[in-house]
């Protein structure tokens, strides 16, 4: 059995379980909660910076971070969120803009919750929110195409749009339209994506 070091709520926790359910590998994978937070998890042991997902393997070998963990499932599972051939490149960079969009949300939850309210820093939480900005309206531009085979890229995408409903009570869908409908499409594909939601 795997086990998955995660947290409900993290976004590239939800990645690489919705990639397993697509991949038809979730019944091969236990769920063990992490606290990054709490210095006697074992998450630390497991991985040195202390952040999940983690992955044990049945060897007891750790893999992480979430791109390293869906490609081992791709492989174990002999392919089918990972392209082959020109669309993998595609597939690569459009989980990089998806995982970026997360990274800077993320960090703007973290200043809120690490600082106290006197010294949230305004510059920095607007430079992280000029990233999901642009990352979005990318996204709105060139990715909001319902009906597509199923790849990382769009998986990472839904995960990215489910992390803002959830920490910024999905204010993003004021301005895009075309992620709304494309996200609807998603979570009609894959049901898992329900399964995993988590709310406020």
């Amino acid at each position: 059995m795997l086990v998955l070091r995660s947290s409900p709520a993290s976004p590239f926790g939800r990645k690489v379980k919705l990639s397993a359910s697509i991949l038809g590998l979730t019944d091969r994978i236990r769920i063990v909660d992490a606290d990054t937070l709490n210095p006697d998890d074992s998450i630390r042991q497991q991985n040195p910076l202390g952040k999940i997902p983690a992955l044990i393997l049945e060897s007891g070998e750790v893999l992480y971070d979430s791109r390293v963990i869906v490609d081992y499932l791709d492989h174990l599972a002999g392919g089918g969120v990972i392209p082959n051939g020109p669309e993998r490149y595609s597939a690569l960079r459009d989980q990089a803009l998806a995982d970026g969009i997360m990274d800077a949300a993320l960090l703007q939850v973290y200043e809120g919750r690490f600082r106290p309210e006197d010294r949230h820093e305004p510059k920095w939480v607007s430079h992280q929110a000029d990233k999901v900005r642009r990352g979005l309206d990318y996204a709105e531009a060139h990715l909001a195409e319902a009906g597509q085979p199923l790849h990382i890229g769009q998986i990472a995408l839904a995960c990215a749009l489910g992390y803002l409903d959830l920490r910024f009570g999905g204010r993003w869908r004021e301005s895009y339209p075309r992620l709304v409908a494309w996200l609807a499409d998603f979570e009609s594909r894959v049901p898992a994506y329900a399964k995993t939601r988590v709310t406020p």
